[in-house]
């Protein structure tokens, strides 16, 4: 299976996680060439804001960050590719400043965070990292103090509530165990209900995806059950508000509309899989889209290439 479905629903993720915290940037030009930062994060100023609550991301969320995650262990190639798109943000962020006349500090510069689901203790011997468990805990290797980058191994991570949100970045068993513990908390943690809606919208972009293997078809039956619930509990609430307004025509359109909600996300996510990103052209094909069933649309959107799509719903 590709690895784009994954891609895309971590940086959807750590956006929603991390956006009440400061300014989020996914998928970041770097200048000295076409390549992207998969999260670019940059706090605010302190506030009533508190880190607790999305506990050891909100710790990595408390200075400037690149958050580059990985679905499957991150290689050396790509470790080495990760930290040169930091060192073109160093070399962006002194021209800025010399530009300015001003100077930047270490401590100003960002930290690169690679996740990654495990690391090989080659990889961590040959990258000379080294772990302060008192400060961080297991799990988080530091490479040099001026190389400003740590690698997380997600599996290493302690079963905490204060890792948890961590965790659902990860693979197999780690992050069923890490779906049981968001299913248990409760209804009102609004980090909960976000969590668990880009959980789903990975479901669906996953079940119109090609090349399944064991691992994805597990996942989509982990979730198929929060699925159902909350089919039903959306079902039940536009049922409520139908019989309080008195007006069957209040819950068909509240039903409706909650299906239109559900395939607008679907098509986007599948453009954004298959283009890399939703530019005004495809954002525009959107709406005839939903116009089709998804028996319809389904094969449209996994056949077509970008030029068919636009020249089938834009110059028609």
């Amino acid at each position: 299976m590709t690895r784009f479905p994954y891609d895309q629903f971590a940086k959807d993720y750590l956006k929603e996680l991390l956006q009440p915290l400061g300014d989020v940037e996914t998928s970041r030009k770097v200048p000295t060439e076409i390549r992207e930062i998969d999260v670019y994060f940059a706090p605010s100023p302190p506030s009533s804001n508190s880190t607790i609550q999305i506990g050891l991301l909100g710790k990595i969320a408390s200075e400037p960050a690149l958050i580059e995650p990985f679905r499957n262990a991150a290689t050396i190639a790509e470790i080495r590719s990760c930290m040169n798109k930091l060192f073109d943000i160093f070399a962006e962020i002194k021209r800025q400043a010399k530009g300015e006349k001003n100077r930047t500090a270490e401590s100003e510069l960002p930290r690169l965070w690679i996740l990654s689901p495990t690391a090989s203790e080659s990889i961590l011997d040959g990258f000379r990292t080294s772990i302060d468990e008192e400060k961080w805990g297991k799990g988080i290797h530091f490479l040099g103090e001026y190389l400003r980058t740590a690698i997380v191994a997600i599996h290493q991570l302690p079963c905490t509530e204060d890792t948890l949100w961590l965790r659902i970045l990860g693979k197999g068993k780690v992050q069923k165990q890490a779906i049981e513990e968001l299913e248990a908390l409760p209804y009102t943690n609004p980090i909960r209900s976000k969590a668990i809606d880009l959980l789903l919208s990975l479901k669906t972009t996953l079940e119109v995806s090609q090349n399944l293997d064991e691992e994805d078809r597990d996942l989509i039956m982990r979730l198929s059950p929060i699925y159902e619930q909350k089919l039903a509990e959306a079902k039940q609430q536009g049922l409520q508000e139908g019989l309080q307004e008195g007006l069957q025509e209040g819950l068909q359109e509240g039903l409706q509309e909650g299906i239109q909600a559900e395939r607008r996300q679907v098509i986007e996510n599948v453009l954004q899989v298959r283009f890399g990103s939703l530019d005004a052209e495809l954002s525009a094909v959107i709406e005839p889209l939903l116009k089709l069933t998804p028996e319809q649309f389904t094969p449209i959107l996994l056949q077509l290439s970008r030029e068919e799509l636009l020249n089938r719903f834009l110059n028609s």
